[in-house]
């Protein structure tokens, strides 16, 4: 090991970000060098990109530079793509390069998992990132254009969500508020368009308090939503989809949000995987390799029933902190600290001024709920940006 431990973070999603962050402010000068690598040169708000996807805000107010975050004195920011992790030669290789380390931090973020539904990786839309929402928005706006040149298609006018967890109820809150816009733009008759929220598992929002989502399926109903939960899509198809026990609903638009998992390269590597996610220890390592740790969508973590968490940017930014605090710790030969989740609650948006969420104990619905959620995005951007940052991009959120 050199006389300045190099410390690699590969992605500058949640737990990257929040892992860079508190590294510059708790490192000395010099006590190590720290590397960031992100293949875009700016780090994105995940849990805003449903508006920006149905056409409801600017893909911009989303992002945020990553010049705008990090001490450049302290972090080196690389913008590049990682295409392959050696954990044995202590090495990540970039599409322009080597970088070698003596501490390697993989948040990467997920990919969609499509349960091998047959069509799915091929003719589905994923609200996974600015260019991907850019291209929903675009693609949404072009049916109702491509129908009043053939008005006899109203597939063209037909969306069908795969998935009714957090990003699918979000997605089709947001949708339902764009179309009479549209409608109105393009002079459609808003009784044409179709949006189907389609759910293999018995309720949406699995595992959410059933209360909360009566009332959220109430409203969305209410917005035109149409739910067929408890049917699985075993088929998506150029022009639509195949459910149950073969019904065939015609879409031109299919957006999947269904379920992530971890990340190729991490397998690749050979660490042992779940689903492309490393199952790690008590200090989020991954197994036999004290120096490498996995956060975010790469990593599995256990509630105290043995279930998994699942991958939120909450869980994400609370290890971001962990692991800062670890690689610290590491650093200076102290002990480390086990990282356990502490849940400040979950809130969901239904569209414009309608929201369900659980916090500090209670339920919330409606306004309250809608407030409750920009408060959370408002403490994010303090986080990571303090009061310039909520200055420049509160008032989007």
């Amino acid at each position: 090991m050199s006389s300045i431990p190099k410390i690699v973070i590969l992605g500058a999603g949640y737990g990257g970000v929040l892992t860079s962050l508190r590294l510059q402010k708790e490192l000395n000068y010099n006590e190590a060098d720290v590397t960031l690598v992100n293949k875009h040169d700016y780090h994105y708000i995940t849990t805003h990109l449903h508006m920006p996807a149905a056409g409801t805000d600017n893909p911009e107010n989303a992002r945020v530079n990553i010049s705008k975050l990090i001490d450049e004195f302290k972090i080196d920011f690389v913008k590049s793509t990682v295409v392959q992790i050696r954990p044995q030669d202590r090495k990540v290789i970039l599409e322009d390069g080597t970088l070698s380390y003596d501490y390697l931090v993989i948040a990467l973020g997920g990919e969609p998992e499509t349960f091998g539904i047959p069509g799915m990786a091929e003719h589905a839309m994923n609200i996974r990132s600015i260019n991907s929402v850019r291209l929903i928005r675009e693609h949404i706006e072009y049916q109702f254009a491509r129908f009043k040149r053939e008005p006899h298609r109203t597939d063209y006018l037909t969306f069908v969500v795969g998935g009714a967890g957090f990003t699918g109820i979000e997605f089709v809150g947001e949708l339902s508020d764009r179309i009479p816009e549209l409608c109105k733009q393009f002079d459609v008759d808003p009784s044409l368009v179709k949006i189907y929220n389609i759910e293999a598992a018995p309720t949406a929002l699995p595992g959410f308090d059933p209360e909360l989502v009566q009332y959220a399926m109430e409203v969305l109903q209410k917005k035109g939503v149409t739910f067929r939960i408890g049917t699985a899509i075993k088929e998506c198809k150029p022009d639509g989809v195949i459910v149950g026990d073969g019904e065939e609903i015609k879409a031109a638009t299919v957006i999947w949000t269904g379920g992530i998992r971890g990340n190729r390269l991490i397998e690749e590597a050979g660490f042992e995987t779940m689903r492309g996610r490393v199952k790690v220890d008590e200090f989020l390592r991954a197994p036999g390799h004290d120096n490498v740790f996995v956060l975010g969508d790469n990593s599995l973590v256990f509630n105290p029933e043995g279930r998994p968490y699942p991958p939120t940017a909450q869980i994400a930014m609370q290890e971001g902190v962990n692991c800062a605090h670890n690689l610290v710790a590491s650093i200076r030969n102290q002990s480390l600290k086990p990282f356990t989740f502490q849940s400040k609650g979950t809130v969901a948006s239904l569209g414009k001024g309608e929201a369900i969420g659980i916090a500090f104990g209670k339920k919330y619905k409606g306004r309250v709920a809608a407030w409750l959620k920009k408060a959370i995005d408002l403490r994010y951007l303090f986080i990571i940006g303090g009061i310039p940052l909520v200055l420049r991009k509160g008032k989007f959120l």
